[in-house]
């Protein structure tokens, strides 16, 4: 236990163990929180099913996780910040293929799986000197590559304009993932970091999700 209560100091802003020690690292996980309750107010109001509002929660808890992390940096926190992300990341992949592909599930778990071991495979092949890099930031690649992949899809194949959200969605996280990768390198001039953009611009992307969900997620019939 005294291990997973060490404490990490990993981004620029940070300058110690204390709570505000990342202000505005911590403070601009507002943008995920508020897009995450914004959608869930709309999707309750809308009465929409439970799956698509449970995308809004997720969204929710991508915050509060990573608020967590930014205000208690230590190696337990590091799983309240990853662990949500990667739920949401399986879930609406798997709303995409299902909701705007319009799959039935045996070809949803197949297409699922098939790009999880396509990805997975492509992405423990990236030299350790990459990740290092870029801040870790390879890691997100299944992520990104998701959207690239699915968005193009749907946009090409189905002719949804759902796919255009998920494109739109990936142009902002490519924008993030640069904020992210620079952090430690501009430490010298810029002491408070760009870690804080990587969390505006994604939660600027979360939204773009969901309202590609609100506008587009409605269940298709039949559907087997």
């Amino acid at each position: 236990m005294e291990n997973l209560l060490r404490h990490v100091d990993l981004y620029c802003e940070r300058t110690g163990p204390e709570y505000w020690a990342e202000p505005l690292n911590a403070l601009s996980n507002l943008a995920f929180i508020a897009a995450g309750l914004w959608f869930l107010v709309k999707f309750r109001r809308e009465r929409r099913d439970g799956w698509t509002e449970t995308l809004a929660w997720m969204v929710t808890a991508v915050g509060i996780g990573s608020w967590l992390f930014h205000t208690h940096a230590n190696q337990l926190t590091i799983y309240a910040d990853v662990i949500p992300i990667a739920i949401f990341t399986l879930t609406y992949i798997l709303y995409a293929i299902r909701r705007y592909l319009g799959l039935a599930w045996p070809a949803v778990v197949a297409v699922f799986t098939l790009y999880l071991v396509a990805i997975g495979a492509v992405t423990a092949a990236i030299p350790e000197s990459w990740r290092e890099a870029t801040n870790g930031s390879t890691g997100y690649l299944p992520a990104w590559a998701a959207l690239v992949v699915f968005g193009a899809t749907i946009t090409l194949i189905k002719g949804s304009r759902a796919g255009l959200f998920i494109l739109a969605a990936a142009a902002l996280m490519s924008l993030s993932l640069v904020f992210r990768a620079i952090d430690p390198i501009v430490c010298e001039a810029f002491p408070i970091g760009t870690h804080f953009l990587w969390h505006i611009f994604n939660g600027v992307m979360l939204a773009v999700l969901l309202a590609g969900a609100d506008r587009y997620g409605s269940p298709r019939s039949p559907i087997a």
